[in-house]
């Protein structure tokens, strides 16, 4: 079995949060590992993929994010 890549695991995301947080962590991790393995430092989404796409639900995300050790930011 392969491991998913970064964009996999950013999808996995997305439907995780559209899915009322189910498995989050469990995809924080195979991103975390995902960005390690291809030397990335930052994981970059589309805030208007996000469920709550507002300051708050942004600064939610990255706080909550940042405590799995995944730095995030959105792309413009």
């Amino acid at each position: 079995m392969t491991e998913p890549s970064v964009t996999e695991s950013v999808d996995n995301i997305y439907a995780a949060l559209a899915n009322n947080n189910e498995d989050l962590d469990v995809h924080i991790s195979a991103l975390k590992a995902a960005m390690a393995r291809e030397g990335m430092k930052e994981a970059v989404f589309e805030a208007s993929k996000l469920a709550q796409n507002n300051r708050q639900g942004r600064k939610t995300m990255q706080s909550y994010f940042k405590k799995r050790g995944v730095i995030v930011s959105f792309a413009v």
